[in-house]
C-alpha cells in the first residue's frame, strides 16, 4: 500500500481502537440503547452536512434495498449488539473477539460462494474460535461464562458481512457517498431506542455525553470515510491485514483511559485467536 492508503486506514484504526474504551466511558452514565442512538445522530449530523458541502447526489432508486441493508448490518446489528456486549464485556476482550471477524468472512465464503477451505484454514478457524471462548471464558465472574460475548461475537459477524456487501458499490459511489448512506441509513433503526432520550441525555454526565460525542464525530463518522477511502484504493484482503493492529490498540488505549488490563486467560485467549485468524488469512489465500 503506498503511504496515502496506509494513512487513512491506520487513521481510522487509530479511532476504531479508541472506540471500545469509549463505548465503556460513555456506559457509566447512559443505557445501550440511548448510547448508540446518541452516538449515530451525532455521526449522521456530521455525515449529511458533509454530504451538503460535497454535493453529493443521491443514491440511485436501484441501490436503496442495499444501502438500507448494509446500514442495518453495520450499524444497527453492529454497534447495538457491540454495546449491549460491552455492558459485561471489557474493551480489550471486546476487541479481540471482535478480530475474529476474517473467520467469520472465510466460513461464509466457504459455505455460501463454494469456496474451499485448505485444512491449514480450518484448523485456524478452530484455534480462532477456541480463543475466543477462552476470552469469554476469562471475562466472566469466577473464570465463568460471559454471555456478553456472544453478543460481541454477533457484532463481529454483522460487521464482517458490512464490509463484504459494500465493496460492490464503491465501483460505483464515492467512498464518501457509501460512508454516509450506510451510516444514515442503519441509524434509522436505531429510532427504536428514541423514548425516554431526552430525559437520559439531561440526567447524564458530563463525561459520559463528551465520550458518546466523541464515539459519533470521530470513529462513528470519520473512521468509516477514511476506512472505505482506503478501501477504495486496495483490495479487501490486503487491507484487512491491518486488522490486527486494532485489539492490540485498543488494549492500550482501554489501559491508559479507563485502567482496564486484560487478564492472563484474555492475553492468552486473544493471541489463539489472532494466531487463528493468522492461519486463516495465511491458507486461505493459498
Amino acid at each position: 500500500m503506498d503511504l496515502l492508503t496506509w494513512a487513512y486506514a491506520l487513521g481510522a484504526l487509530l479511532f476504531w481502537s479508541s472506540a471500545f474504551a469509549g463505548i465503556r466511558a460513555a456506559l457509566a452514565g447512559l443505557s445501550p440503547g440511548h448510547l448508540v442512538l446518541t452516538r449515530f445522530l451525532a455521526a449522521s449530523a456530521v455525515l449529511l452536512l458533509a454530504a451538503w458541502l460535497l454535493r453529493l447526489p443521491p443514491p440511485a432508486r436501484r441501490d436503496w434495498a442495499r444501502f438500507f441493508a448494509l446500514g442495518f448490518l453495520g450499524v444497527f446489528g453492529y454497534h447495538t449488539a457491540l454495546t449491549y456486549g460491552e455492558v459485561s464485556v471489557t474493551a480489550g476482550s471486546a476487541s479481540l473477539l471482535i478480530a475474529t471477524s476474517p473467520v467469520f468472512i472465510a466460513l461464509f465464503a466457504r459455505f455460501f460462494l463454494g469456496e474451499r477451505l485448505s485444512p491449514g484454514a480450518w484448523a485456524g478457524l478452530v484455534l480462532a474460535f477456541l480463543g475466543a471462548g477462552l476470552i469469554a471464558f476469562g471475562e466472566g465472574d469466577g473464570f465463568g461464562f460471559d454471555p456478553g460475548a456472544v453478543l460481541v461475537l454477533l457484532a463481529a459477524l454483522s460487521g464482517s458481512l458490512y464490509f463484504v456487501g459494500q465493496k460492490p458499490l464503491l465501483a460505483r459511489y464515492s467512498a464518501q457517498a457509501v460512508t454516509v448512506y450506510t451510516l444514515v441509513a442503519g441509524t434509522l433503526p436505531l429510532l427504536v431506542f428514541l423514548p425516554g432520550l431526552g430525559a437520559a441525555l439531561a440526567e447524564a454526565p458530563r463525561s459520559s455525553l463528551l465520550a458518546a460525542l466523541y464515539l459519533g464525530v470521530f470513529p462513528g463518522a470519520l473512521a468509516y470515510f477514511l476506512w472505505t477511502r482506503a478501501l477504495a484504493r486496495v483490495p479487501a484482503s490486503l487491507l484487512a491485514s491491518t486488522l490486527y493492529l486494532n485489539p492490540v490498540l485498543a488494549v492500550l488505549i482501554a489501559g491508559v483511559w479507563l485502567g482496564e488490563w486484560p487478564t492472563a486467560p484474555v492475553v492468552a485467549g486473544g493471541l489463539l485467536a489472532l494466531l487463528g485468524v493468522g492461519l486463516v488469512q495465511r491458507f486461505n489465500r493459498s
